[in-house]
């Protein structure tokens, strides 16, 4: 790989001996593999492994393996992020202070930081994660519901909708799109497609994100600024034109000392980098920003300002028929009290929303455009629930609500597939959970002499070649 001569002159002119290196370990080196575990379904990394330094839950690997074929990474048991963009999870939580928050991930395809800050951030927090791009945003939404948060809500759209939710955030991250000089040794589009243009314009459009976004900040809460990419255009001036224009205070970011972690460029700020040849993970720029009090920061957040109680637009079904779906879905969920049940149109889809953060969904589904809030607890066809694997991969599913049947290897890929499964005769007819390695996998209904595959065919695996045994990582 050869890197483009205009970007190593524009490294060159800042004259920073931390950017000694950096030219030839984006040539000549390799990216770092590492994984990190979903701990709210109580996965921890192996014993023994090298573990990133600023992410309890992240580990490295020695090799690259298929992680297509490895049912734990579609169960959401982990998930493929690189070590530098860990960061971001740990900052959330320092930011939290242990205190529940509403918390937004702003350009969050495909959903690595939005879950590494959903398994940081206290129990109680609510997590919005949002994407421009409307394919960017499905696969958002698919690895957020692997993922398995309950108290999660995608969204779909420019970031200037959310001008209108004013003050309705404790935090709010903006990974920004950037030119990605940080990608460059793990993306040849990324080297292809680099120039002075192609930073200007991104600066130029990460000053809008910034701005719609700032409205939406509670007085006193915190902006957590990031790019993937090295240039000062992009970073540190960035962050001067947030003090300068939105009169934002730049605080120190919580990440541990050492580590490889460098300073910002020329700046007075507390910010940070990441650089590949200081340590391993691929480039990273981050800044966390406070926004000014204005009164009482606490009370200023939108709760009180909720008006009214119409939160989902009235499904095409009776009030019967939704306490009957309603106690079916009640059954499913432990602790249903928690949660309230609503269905939604279109589609008829069965949702369960936490108690507590009702009334801030129904604000986000009149804001935004929401592809789901909640658990998406299945769809109404007829009297009938078709249960969805949403539930299947929520941390709250209740498993001893079903029968369940634990599937080998090659079967459970089979599945994922969506390929025909066939049952013992011993297990019951209807709604199955299928399990690998003790962990749920997904929903058959099972008709006694065949199974419907209930596994969502846009998430299926396409490949039809598949190792003997399964990768190893957990």
């Amino acid at each position: 790989m050869v890197l483009p001569q205009e970007f190593i002159s524009m490294i060159d002119a800042y004259g920073s001996p931390l950017l000694g290196g950096l030219a030839g370990a984006l040539e000549s080196t390799l990216p770092a593999v590492s994984v990190r575990a979903n701990t709210r379904k109580g996965i921890a990394p192996p014993p023994g492994a090298r573990l990133v330094p600023w992410a309890q839950s992240g580990w490295y690997l020695d090799t690259r393996p298929q992680f297509t074929f490895d049912p734990a990474i579609h169960q959401g048991l982990y998930y493929v992020q690189d070590a530098s963009s860990m960061a971001v999870g740990a900052v959330a939580a320092a930011l939290a202070a242990g205190q529940p928050v509403r918390y937004l991930d702003a350009c969050a395809a495909p959903g690595g930081k939005t879950t590494a800050a959903a398994d940081a951030l206290p129990q109680g927090s609510l997590i919005v994660a949002n994407e421009y791009d409307h394919r960017r945003a499905a696969v958002l939404a698919e690895n957020m519901a692997k993922w398995g948060c309950p108290a999660s809500v995608v969204s779909r759209g420019d970031t200037a909708k959310f001008r209108s939710l004013q003050g309705f955030f404790d935090i709010i991250a903006a990974d920004v799109p950037c030119s990605g000089e940080g990608m460059m040794r793990k993306d040849a589009e990324a080297v292809r497609q680099w120039s002075p243009a192609l930073v200007a314009g991104c600066a130029a459009r990460q000053k809008e994100i910034v701005s719609n976004l700032w409205p939406a900040l509670r007085p006193g809460g915190y902006l957590i600024y990031s790019t993937c990419t090295f240039n000062r255009q992009e970073n540190e001036e960035m962050v001067a034109y947030m003090v300068s224009e939105l009169d934002a205070e730049p605080v120190a970011t919580g990440l541990p000392s050492g580590h490889g972690i460098a300073p910002g460029l020329d700046t007075p700020y507390p910010c940070r980098r990441f650089m590949p040849h200081l340590l391993q993970g691929e480039g990273l720029f981050l800044a966390v920003l406070r926004k000014p009090e204005d009164g009482d920061s606490r009370k200023g957040r939108v709760d009180g300002n909720i008006k009214g109680r119409n939160k989902h637009r009235p499904a095409a079904t009776s009030p019967v028929l939704l306490r009957q779906v309603a106690d079916q879905a009640s059954e499913l969920i432990e602790s249903p009290q928690d949660y309230t049940f609503h269905i939604d149109s279109p589609g008829d889809t069965a949702v369960a929303v936490p108690r507590q953060h009702d009334d801030a969904v129904c604000r986000l589904r009149q804001a935004l455009d929401v592809i789901y809030g909640g658990i998406v607890v299945g769809t109404v066809k007829g009297r009938d629930l078709v249960l969805s694997q949403h539930l299947a991969m929520s941390t709250p599913f209740r498993q001893s609500a079903l029968p369940s049947c634990e599937v080998d290897y090659p079967t459970a890929v089979s599945y994922l597939r969506r390929e025909a499964v066939t049952l013992p005769g011993s297990v019951q007819r209807g709604y199955v959970l299928l399990t690998y390695a003790g962990h749920p996998l997904g929903f058959v209904k099972n008709m006694g002499n065949r199974s419907n595959n209930l596994y969502p065919q846009q998430w299926r695996i396409l490949s039809t070649h598949a190792p003997a045994t399964p990768p190893e990582v957990l």
